[in-house]
C-alpha cells in the first residue's frame, strides 16, 4: 500500500527524505552493452543496424527498406479511424499554436561607447526524434517532439520508431505526417540512437536527438551527448496532486492512476490539508484498481511508490512540492493561480480541478516531454528553444575600442595571455598614431 505521511508526525522529515530518495528506476547495468552497440554501428553502419534490428525486433530489413516508403505511410494513414484522425489533427494544431508563441526574437543595440551588440537565433540543421515502439508507442510523442522542431525551423527531421515483428502503429505515421516529417526509420534501441548520432550509409547524422525511450535508449543518449545534443534523460513518470477537501475523491484517484498506469516505477503523490479526504482518495484508488485495464502496472506503482501526505496548510504543501520538483503538478484547490505563484520547481502545472494532467499529455498545447526525477529544479520541458541556438554579435567602432580596449588589455595581462593583449594593443596603437 502507499505510504501515509503527516507533517505533524515527529518522524515526518525522515520519512519524507526516504520518499524523495527512493530509487524508482529499474535501470539494469546496460552501459557496457550500449557501448558495444554504438561501437558496432560506428564501425559497420547499415550492416550493424540491420543485424541488431533482426535480433531485437525480429524484423528483417535491407538498406532500401530501413525507412517507410511514401506508399506505406499512405496505406497506414488510411487505416486510422476518422475520430482518431480528427483528434490527432486538433492536438497538432493546438501544439503548433502554443509553440509558435515560444519563438524568441533577435536583439541588436548600440551602447554608450558606440559598440554594436546583440544576438540572433537560428535552428540546428537536423534533428532525430526517437519514438518508442511496441506497447509504449505514442503518437502524441511524435507531435510533441516534431512540431517544436519544425516551428524552430529545423531543415531536416527524421524519426526512428521501432516496429517489433514489423507491426507499425498507423497513428504514429499519421502524427509524423501532421508534423511535417517524411523520413521515418523503422528501427529503435541504442542502434537507432547511434545511427542518428554518427550516421550510416543510409541514415544521415543529425545535430540533436530528442524523445523518450527505455534504459538502452537513455544510456545511448548519454553516450552520444557531445557528438550531438540531446533533450534530457527521461525517468519514470510522476505526478503530484495538491488538493483540498472540496474535490471529488474519484477524480483525484484517476488523476493519480493516470501516471501510475505508465510504468510500475512511476510515482503518484497526493498532498492535502484534509486527512479524511486523503483517506477517501486512497479508497477510491483501490476501487478503480479493481477494474482498470492496466491494473497490473498501476497497482504495483501505487503500492510501491505512491504516497498520501497530510499538511497543516497549503503553504506547507507548496514548500513540499518544491522539494519534490514533480514532472506533473496538479493544483486542485480553490485558488490554484495564487498557489502556483508560491511554487518554483515543476515541469508542468495544471491549474484547478477541471484541468486533469491527461489534457496536457494530448491536447492542451504545452509540451508533455518534461523533466523527471526532481530535475525540474534545474531544467525545463521540451520546447522550441531545444532546437535553436543563440549566436552573440559584437561590433566595435574605433571610438568604442579606444574606450574599452585598455581594460581588455589589462585583463589579458593579468591572465598571462600576451597575444590576447597584443591583439587589442596593436589596434590601439594605430588609433593613437
Amino acid at each position: 500500500m502507499p505510504v501515509f505521511l503527516n507533517t505533524r508526525d515527529s518522524d515526518f522529515e525522515t520519512q519524507f527524505t526516504t520518499l524523495l530518495g527512493a530509487k524508482r528506476e529499474d535501470s539494469p547495468d546496460v552501459d557496457a552493452v550500449v557501448a558495444g552497440i554504438i561501437a558496432d554501428v560506428r564501425a559497420r553502419g547499415d550492416a550493424a543496424v540491420l543485424e541488431l534490428t533482426e535480433k531485437f525486433d525480429r524484423l528483417t530489413l535491407t538498406p532500401e527498406t530501413l525507412a517507410f516508403s511514401a506508399e506505406e505511410i499512405d496505406a497506414a494513414v488510411a487505416q486510422v479511424p476518422e475520430a482518431e484522425a480528427e483528434a490527432l489533427s486538433l492536438a497538432a494544431r493546438r501544439i503548433r499554436a502554443y509553440h509558435e508563441r515560444q519563438m524568441p526574437h533577435d536583439e541588436s543595440w548600440t551602447d554608450a561607447t558606440g559598440a554594436r551588440l546583440g544576438w540572433r537565433w537560428g535552428p540546428v540543421d537536423a534533428a532525430g526524434l526517437y519514438v518508442p515502439g511496441g506497447l509504449a508507442s505514442y503518437p502524441s510523442s511524435v507531435l510533441m517532439n516534431a512540431i517544436p522542431a519544425q516551428v524552430a525551423g529545423v531543415k531536416r527531421l527524421a524519426i526512428c520508431a521501432p516496429t517489433p515483428d514489423g507491426v507499425a502503429n498507423p497513428l504514429v505515421l499519421l502524427a509524423a505526417r501532421l508534423a511535417g516529417v517524411d523520413t521515418i526509420y523503422r528501427i529503435g534501441g541504442a542502434q537507432a540512437v547511434a545511427a542518428m548520432a554518427y550516421g550510416t550509409e543510409t541514415i544521415a547524422p543529425v545535430d540533436k536527438i530528442t524523445g523518450p525511450g527505455n534504459a538502452f535508449v537513455a544510456a545511448a543518449k548519454r553516450r552520444v551527448f557531445g557528438k550531438v545534443g540531446i533533450d534530457m534523460i527521461a525517468g519514470p513518470s510522476e505526478i503530484l496532486v495538491i488538493a483540498d477537501g472540496d474535490n471529488d475523491p474519484d477524480w483525484i484517484a484517476v488523476d493519480l492512476l493516470s501516471q501510475a498506469e505508465h510504468d510500475e516505477s512511476a510515482q503518484s503523490i497526493l498532498i492535502t490539508d484534509d486527512a479524511e479526504f486523503g483517506a477517501a482518495v486512497a479508497r477510491a484508488v483501490d476501487a478503480r484498481l479493481e477494474t482498470l485495464e492496466r491494473r497490473a502496472i498501476a497497482g504495483p506503482s501505487w503500492r510501491d511508490y505512491g504516497a498520501v501526505i497530510t499538511v497543516a496548510d497549503l503553504d506547507e504543501a507548496a514548500a513540499l512540492s518544491d522539494r519534490i520538483a514533480p514532472e506533473h503538478l496538479e493544483l486542485c484547490v480553490a485558488d490554484p493561480v495564487a498557489l502556483s505563484e508560491k511554487i518554483t520547481h515543476a515541469g508542468a502545472i495544471f491549474l484547478g480541478q477541471w484541468t486533469p494532467e491527461a489534457i496536457g499529455d494530448y491536447i492542451g498545447g504545452p509540451n508533455h516531454v518534461l523533466p523527471t526525477a526532481r530535475s525540474a529544479r534545474f531544467s525545463s520541458g521540451l520546447s522550441v528553444m531545444d532546437f535553436l541556438k543563440r549566436t552573440t554579435l559584437a561590433q566595435m567602432t574605433p571610438e568604442a575600442l579606444r574606450a574599452i580596449g585598455p581594460a581588455a588589455e589589462t585583463l589579458a595581462k593579468s591572465e598571462s595571455l600576451e597575444a590576447h593583449g597584443l591583439s587589442v594593443r596593436a589596434r590601439l596603437d594605430r588609433l593613437n598614431r
